[in-house]
């Protein structure tokens, strides 16, 4: 695997946001999940988070933890993956993604003939039941990062 998609609210936070008089004010994110980036990158493979939001936020997340390529306010998903495949030259063999709610079913339907999908514990059952890996995590706690701890050890016993 050399990219790793995932969606924001719901996979990495717990899907909750604080809203203000002016909008969305903040939502919280795991700091483990963010090690999770790191551990990936440091082991040759990129994260990507392609979210339905146009949230500040999660573009702030993706510029901490210095991720590549951050798509906001894509409602459908799976009509991004060829735009995706295209900027970053991996193609879908070499991609995972993880979901949690039914706006991910068509990207997740479309890597799980190639690549690898998981969602967390407290994913939807639609997307539950049909992704490769189900983390005993739930979103926005450790997740993301129990999803990258398995593809490494995946990696490692190659």
């Amino acid at each position: 695997m050399r990219l790793l998609l995932t969606d924001s609210d719901g996979v990495l936070t717990d899907s909750g946001v604080y809203y203000g008089e002016s909008g969305e004010i903040m939502k919280r994110f795991s700091i483990r999940d963010g090690m999770g980036v790191e551990r990936l990158r440091e082991a040759g493979v990129e994260t990507a988070i392609i979210t339905g939001e146009r949230s500040g936020s999660v573009r702030s997340r993706a510029e901490k933890l210095r991720i590549p390529y951050c798509y906001l306010g894509i409602k459908d998903k799976r009509a991004q993956l060829d735009l995706i495949v295209r900027e970053t030259g991996v193609s879908p063999a070499e991609m995972g993604y993880m979901g949690d709610d039914v706006n991910d079913l068509g990207i997740i339907q479309a890597l799980n003939g190639s690549g690898i999908t998981a969602a967390p514990s407290d994913a939807v059952p639609a997307i539950a039941a049909i992704v490769h890996y189900r983390c005993r995590n739930r979103g926005g706690n450790g997740a993301f990062r129990e999803f990258a701890e398995w593809i490494l050890s995946v990696r490692q016993s190659r």
